[in-house]
Formats: structure tokens, sequence, C-alpha cells
């Protein structure tokens, strides 16, 4: 079938891997995320993953806990690693020949980061996972999605949200009526203060022009219908 896409990066926090839990991991629902992705690779498209790590801790609030930042920074870095492994054995699970790359280096679990070996794994149908961020503190997963997506020369990143189809004027889990948008520019994006992604990443997503579609990944299919073209969620582009 005819895709839009040829080449995208999914953008997935860390909470996406809960489930239905509150700390962790569920076994169950990560292989679900596999599934949906093997949906979307089926077509032909080729597939890079960013992967937060909020499910286990977040650099910025543990520093609030009185441990020093960069330190903190980098434990969350660590938190996306493993988010990472765990990712790609329900990938290898489904049948997705699959390579995690991590900015720090750790040799005995992962690749190195390397721009040009990452778009060959991708030409060669694999799925490539980044983990640790950008390898440096005070960046985000969000900047590191764009940043990534900019070295491959994706076309487009795909915001998987948790129960949320899109971008809304307020959160519509706690404001009945919220109005949903279908289209956004990154001006009206940051005039509006949406929080679709922090400041660093929308400033980088449209100086390069990379469109984002934020879209709901816990509806089943909804990945494969944005591929294809069909509407889905939020997009939000340069304009």
């Amino acid at each position: 079938m005819p895709t839009k896409y040829k080449r995208v990066l999914l953008k997935m926090s860390g909470e996406a891997l809960l489930g239905d839990r509150t700390f962790g991991i569920d076994p169950a629902y990560v292989r679900y995320l596999a599934e949906e992705v093997r949906s979307v690779h089926e077509l032909g498209v080729e597939t890079a993953i960013v992967i937060g790590g909020g499910n286990f801790l977040r650099g910025a609030a543990v520093a609030e806990q009185g441990i020093e930042e960069a330190t903190a920074h980098y434990m969350g870095m660590l938190a996306m690693v493993i988010n990472a492994l765990a990712l790609q054995s329900q990938l290898e699970a489904v049948g997705l020949e699959t390579r995690v790359q991590t900015a720090l280096t750790m040799a005995e679990v992962a690749e190195p980061y390397i721009r040009r070996r990452a778009i060959r794994h991708l030409e060669k149908g694999r799925v490539v996972v980044f983990a640790a961020g950008t390898g440096n503190p005070f960046f985000t997963s969000d900047t590191a999605a764009t940043l990534r997506a900019a070295e491959i020369d994706a076309e487009v990143i795909l915001m998987a949200k948790n129960k949320v189809d899109g971008v809304y004027d307020a959160d519509p889990r706690v404001v009945p009526g919220a109005k949903k948008y279908e289209q956004l520019t990154y001006q009206e994006m940051l005039e509006k203060r949406l929080t679709v992604m922090d400041q660093t990443a929308a400033a980088l997503a449209a100086e390069r022009e990379i469109d984002i579609l934020v879209f709901d990944v816990s509806e089943r299919g909804s990945m494969r219908r944005a591929v294809l073209g069909e509407h889905v969620g939020t997009l939000v582009h340069a304009g």
C-alpha cells in the first residue's frame, strides 16, 4: 500500500511503557506497542524510535530532591536505556530486527550512536531505537527526538501520547469540552503556549521544517493510519 512517509521517527514517553501500572514497565503493553510498530514497518516504512525514561525517573524531579542536577539528568538517560532494551526485546519477539544505539557508550548492551550506521540500519529494514537522549544533561527526550529526526532525515516525528488523541487547548482528561486542534503551525503552538514539546525541541523542529504528528498510541491501528496519510491526531508544521 502507498504510504505518505517513507522514514519516520516515533517519539514515545517513558510513561508509554507503563500500561496500567504506576511505575516501571508493563511487558504486555510493550508487546502491544511492538505490534503497532510492526504494523507500520510491514508497509515498508523505515522506523526509528526515541523513548523517554519518565516511568522510572525524571532528571529534573530527582534534582529537586537534592541530587546534583547534571548527575540527575544522567540518571534519567540510563532510565531511557532500560526502556530501549525492553522495547528492543519485544520488537524482536514480534519479528523485527532491531538495533539500540545509545548516546552514552555502553558497548556491552548497545551500539554507540553513529549517524551513518543508523541510516544504514534503516535502509536494511531494521528498526533503530535511539537511547540515552542526546548524551548531554539539561536536554529532554523531545530535543533528542528532534535532533535524531533531523540527522536521519526523517519526514515526520510521530509523537505518541497515551489516551490523548492530539493537541488540545486544555487537558481533555481534566477539562470537559477542551478544544482539539486539527492543525497548528509552530508559531501558533508557541504563541498559545501549548505543551506539545519543550521550546528547544520546537525551535529545532521549526528551523528544520520537520512535521510533528501528535496521536493516541493506545488507539490500535492509529500509527498505521497516520503513515498511510489518513487524518489522525494533530499535525504541527512550519506553516
